[in-house]
């Protein structure tokens, strides 16, 4: 079965909804998601969202701030990109419903965080992520044009692989037509072909046993386009929040937002004492990457399990207020914020690589774009500064839009490309080999290829996961297809460009911190 769209939507987060809406205005819309349309990393963004709203903030510094936290690794157009399309898109967000917090006098509420010089954090509460999805899920419920698939797992891109013909790294010519489906209540497997295919699948935090991201983060998008020979870059820069809430028996690890630390709180060891200022100038509001390398070593050389975020001494009213979800949550522990220190260890939180697009969003595989976490444009550079992501989606999701639209005209579907063929394949029925599988490989990446990494761990690692790799591929060639089984070969895939291109960076930079070769200073 076939099914045809002007444009293919593959992800549900600010990236891909931003995209939609703007897309819409010229032309029918599909959006793919594997769970609901707010399971996704947007949800669980807490701290909120940057742009240069008053002085003495200006552009200038905030282009600044990301470079220097970037570590020399960021694409300079797209910072600026970014930076300066930061107002428009924001004005775009307010148009779509979303409210972010005023201060009584009327102006918005900003906040700082790690690696900001100035205040420039646009907010909801400590709930921002899940604003801006409340607004855009609203918005695109209400548009004509945008038809919306829930449950529904997007398996491979369509290319002139599927036609017959010989594709690779090299070819300047692969073309995108689509993805195959798969409806995961019905558990079957149709096509969808497309004009322009827009990936946006969110991040890879799944690879890890500690991670803010939601279980669907489970790098598809990523997978899906280096498959289909696209080039993807910067997969070393994993970025590991350096404070989630210690509670090991809770996945996703519940986030306490850099926002937190940029309110006044302050990292302390179990004595009490604080430690960040031997390791950075700023303190508790180094850089996310010192942050965590600090903190990782700091529970090692102590043998601590967590660390502690104080922020006692900050009046507890506007503590409460600032903080609302925080708060709540930490009660459910038994944690006062306001008289108890947080339990704090770092989590597997944001990768700053993915696949490389140009500043329109358009990936090396033409018609098809990449936004959000799945998408390498070169902002973070190695290292993401706090609250970058988020205006970046709705920047690049206009750019996007801007660009596919101006060339629907001249696109035609690709007919030819065949249905689905699952002819001989069988159920699986051990499902222990995917889980035993699954819990392999986030031992693999999280004990050699975490916070701090060496050439004996990523060489180790890379054998490992080669066995993995091998043992997926024989079920997935004899099975059909289900999420489970999809989402961990995905995430062998996205763990293996990860190894690969951190043992090709040789030195330590930013968000790829090796024993094996002297720091360069940020």
């Amino acid at each position: 079965m076939k099914r045809k769209t002007d444009f293919l939507v593959i992800g549900s987060g600010v990236a891909g909804l931003s995209y939609a809406l703007k897309a819409a205005e010229k032309g029918h819309v599909t959006i793919v998601t594997k769970g609901e349309m707010n399971e996704c990393n947007t949800n669980y963004a807490q701290g909120g969202i940057c742009c240069v709203t008053y002085p003495p903030d200006n552009f200038e510094k905030h282009i600044h701030d990301t470079l220097v936290c970037g570590a020399g690794k960021c694409d300079e157009a797209a910072v600026r990109k970014v930076v300066e399309g930061a107002p428009e898109g924001i004005k775009d967000l307010i148009e779509w419903g979303t409210r972010f917090d005023k201060t009584p006098e009327g102006r918005y509420s900003l906040h700082r965080e790690g690696g900001h010089t100035e205040h420039r954090i646009l907010h909801h509460q400590d709930l921002t992520g899940a604003e801006i999805e409340r607004a855009l899920v609203s918005a695109v419920k209400r548009h004509r044009n945008i038809d919306v698939l829930e449950h529904h797992f997007a398996v491979d891109i369509l290319t002139q692989h599927h036609l017959g013909r010989e594709v690779n790294r090299h070819m300047d010519d692969i073309e995108c037509y689509g993805t195959y489906v798969l409806d995961i209540k019905k558990d079957e497997v149709f096509t969808i072909l497309a004009k322009v295919t827009v990936v946006c699948t969110g991040g890879v935090g799944n690879l890890y046993h500690t991670t803010t991201n939601p279980s669907v983060a489970t790098g598809d998008g990523i997978a899906m386009v280096h498959r289909a020979k696209g080039i993807i870059e910067n997969m070393q820069y994993i970025q590991f929040h350096p404070t989630t809430l210690y509670n090991p028996t809770e996945r996703p690890a519940f986030l306490i937002t850099e926002a937190m630390r940029g309110y006044g709180a302050i990292l302390k060891l179990p004595n009490g004492k604080e430690f960040m200022h031997k390791y950075h100038p700023m303190g508790s509001l180094a850089p996310r990457d010192v942050v965590a390398r600090s903190v990782d070593h700091e529970m090692k050389i102590t043998g601590a399990e967590y660390l502690y975020l104080d922020v006692r001494h900050k009046p507890a009213e506007e503590t409460i207020r600032s903080f609302p979800n925080i708060y709540q949550k930490c009660l459910t522990l038994g944690i006062d914020i306001t008289k108890d220190m947080i339990p704090v260890t770092p989590g597997a939180h944001y990768c700053c690589g993915g696949v490389k697009v140009d500043l329109n969003g358009e990936s090396t595989i033409h018609r098809l774009y990449a936004l959000g976490e799945s998408s390498c444009t070169g902002l973070h550079g190695a290292n993401r500064l706090a609250s970058n992501s988020l205006i970046e989606a709705v920047v690049y999701a206009k750019a996007a839009a801007e660009h596919s639209i101006g060339r629907l005209s001249e696109l035609e579907f690709e007919e030819r490309v065949p249905d689905w063929n699952d002819d001989g394949m069988v159920a699986t029925e051990e499902m222990i080999l995917i889980t035993q599988n699954y819990k392999e490989m986030q031992q693999i990446m999280s004990y050699y290829v975490g916070i701090v990494r060496s050439n004996l761990r990523l060489e180790r690692a890379l054998r490992r996961m080669e066995i993995i790799y091998r043992e997926t591929e024989e079920l997935y060639q004899k099975s059909r297809i289900n999420v489970g089984l999809c989402e961990l070969r995905n995430l062998i895939e996205v763990g293996y460009l990860i190894i690969k291109q951190a043992q090709a960076q040789k030195e330590s930079v930013g968000l790829h911190y090796t024993l094996d070769y002297p720091p360069v200073e940020n």
